[in-house]
């Protein structure tokens, strides 16, 4: 379907609005072509005679109000409606993106996304909320000129109209070549908008290594793709009045040639020819904004294409149908045979068949070198993605047979890359827990040995942290989202190396956090630095998306030459804290 087409239907709710202002544009229309046929009674009637003056003057003046009037309100709903549409655009795109699977954010960056959300979006905007308004207006307007034109003299509208071919192909082959154009623009606009996400977000990696000058370079380069693309579509655009402007001439020339022919033969008075001419006149004006409508329409129409192209795709990671919500966990999540790779990339699978049993109550470590797969096979559980061979089970029940909003309701999730926003911190512990006491809020962040700290700012509990919680130390961060899993109270609990990236000290109350997070709760910890494994029920060592170990902490370490026990004196090599040592004899 075409894509304006496809925008144009969001504004069937509004269809009461654009009725009314449609209305309006009638009224405008008459008001328009009454003007036209007033210049007649001018010449034939008032400076000729000076009759019916009084009733002229006040005829011109309603006619100006029909316009004015007409204009203001149809201009005003169709404002309205265009607004609205692109509200319903923008809010059904954001939706449709937040529900896409971790895979599809992987192919894509955050400055591209946000790019159709904004760029895009906004593109559309005029179209919807003025650009069609004018359409409507300017085709009415015009079709109450042309009618007038051939009431006067139907062969002199017509010498007038032979033109028109002329104005509409070069129109069409300019609305395609802008077409093209503008979607280029707007593919540069984003990739414009995705390099300086990068730098900002990535502002202190920039200065560290004084590249301020390499990320204005790769800014420049952009801007000037983006410059080029932008005067090609201006090529375009300034085309259209000069076009306008020679067939418009051309024919009111041929207009006046017959005019004063028809008026020498006495087939026309000079009132008539004079109200012809003005109508023709006045047409030049909706003509020429219906020139900028169209090029305005293809720009619409490329950054349509873009929008429904997010539209169109479908999440991987969906409801089956007759998915049922899952009951609280009781008994265990089971790992049978599971299997991954990315985007059908056969040749490199990331898990290898990899089961494992967790009871329900018990925490299981997950531990192997970087790239092992220990990650992938964790998100998982929450359907971040979907396996690609094999399943997991929670109580005997695939969990694709459940809800996904059931299933993770019943996992909190603490990271080594702490996400937060910028919102107060009484806003981001209670994130997802909608409802939550300050009461509630509080005692979490205590159990999470947040409180004290937060204590001590300003403003307490409604302190601003900054877009990505920046005012905080990363320990500070660590133990809000761990706040934020407590209050929560989820039964199953995935910690992704989330002490890894700590100093000793902050490390040591993450870890008395910690503690309190995975007091009664199945807790699954992929662990790098190792501190917590040796409270583990079950030690699990993944080498290449494969399981090669499985025990306790004791048992592995008794195996020598085993793969657990490599890691274990790999990490005393480079003189990290033993497994088996607590935290208050590091010292000792």
């Amino acid at each position: 379907m075409n894509p304006l087409f496809r925008l144009l239907q969001f504004s069937r709710p509004y269809r009461g609005r654009l009725a009314a202002a449609f209305a309006w544009m009638v009224l405008y229309a008459l008001g328009a072509a009454g003007l036209a046929k007033l210049i007649q009674n001018v010449f034939d009637e008032v400076l000729k005679s000076g009759q019916n003056l009084v009733f002229v003057a006040t005829a011109i003046v309603a006619a100006n109000v029909c316009k004015g009037v007409g204009g203001y309100f149809s201009a005003y709903l169709m404002s309205d409606v265009g607004q609205r549409v692109v509200m319903d655009v923008r809010n059904r795109l954001f939706r449709h993106i937040l529900n896409q699977s971790a895979a599809f954010f992987a192919r894509r960056s955050s400055g591209q996304l946000m790019s159709r959300i904004t760029n895009d979006v906004g593109q559309i905007q005029q179209a919807v909320s003025e650009t069609i308004g004018d359409l409507l207006r300017e085709s009415l307007t015009l079709v109450g000129y042309v009618a007038y034109l051939f009431i006067l003299d139907a062969k002199l509208a017509l010498v007038f109209l032979t033109g028109a071919p002329l104005v509409v192909y070069p129109l069409a082959r300019l609305g395609k070549r802008l077409r093209k154009t503008s979607r280029r623009s707007q593919e540069e606009l984003e990739h414009l908008s995705h390099v300086s996400a990068e730098a900002f977000t990535g502002h202190r990696i920039v200065k560290a290594f004084a590249t301020e000058a390499h990320e204005a370079g790769r800014f420049g380069t952009v801007a000037d793709r983006l410059y080029r693309a932008n005067m090609k579509a201006t090529a375009a655009l300034s085309a259209l009045p000069a076009i306008m402007e020679v067939l418009g001439g051309v024919g009111m020339a041929a207009a006046l040639w017959y005019g004063v022919k028809e008026i020498a033969e006495g087939k026309l008075t000079s009132g008539q020819f004079a109200s012809f001419f003005a109508a023709l006149f006045l047409m030049y004006g909706p003509a020429k904004k219906l020139s900028r409508v169209n090029a305005n329409l293809q720009q619409a129409a490329a950054a349509s294409e873009r929008i429904f192209e997010i539209l169109d795709m479908h999440s991987e990671v969906v409801d089956h149908p007759g998915a049922s919500a899952m009951p609280r966990l009781s008994q265990a999540i089971e790992f049978h045979d599971v299997r991954f790779n990315y985007d059908d990339d056969l040749s490199h699978k990331i898990l290898r068949g990899v089961s494992i049993r967790v009871a329900a109550g018990e925490m299981v470590a997950i531990v192997g070198r970087s790239g092992a797969g220990k990650t992938t096979l964790v998100n998982l559980l929450p359907r971040f993605y979907d396996v690609t061979g094999g399943s997991i089970a929670i109580d005997g029940v695939d969990i694709r047979d459940v809800t996904i909003a059931s299933l993770r309701s019943q996992i909190g999730i603490v990271t080594q890359e702490t996400v937060l926003f910028d919102d107060t911190i009484a806003g981001n512990i209670a994130y997802g827990s909608a409802g939550a006491s300050q009461e509630e809020i509080e005692k979490a962040a205590r159990a999470a040995h947040a409180h004290d700290f937060i204590a001590a700012l300003p403003k307490g509990y409604q302190s601003m942290i900054g877009e990505r919680g920046q005012r905080l130390s990363g320990g500070q961060r660590q133990r809000l989202a761990i706040a934020r899993a407590l209050l929560k109270n989820s039964p199953i609990l995935i910690l992704d190396e989330a002490t890894s990236s700590l100093d000793s000290e902050s490390e040591h109350l993450v870890q008395e956090a910690l503690a309190n997070l995975m007091a009664n709760r199945t807790a699954i910890v992929i662990a790098h630095r190792l501190s917590t494994v040796r409270r583990a029920s079950l030690i699990v060592v993944v080498e290449r998306g494969r399981v090669v170990e499985a025990g306790r902490h004791d048992e592995l370490l008794s195996r020598p030459g085993g793969a657990y026990a490599k890691l274990y004196a790999m990490q005393i090599v480079a003189g990290r804290r033993p497994l088996d040592v607590p935290v208050g004899q590091l010292n000792e």
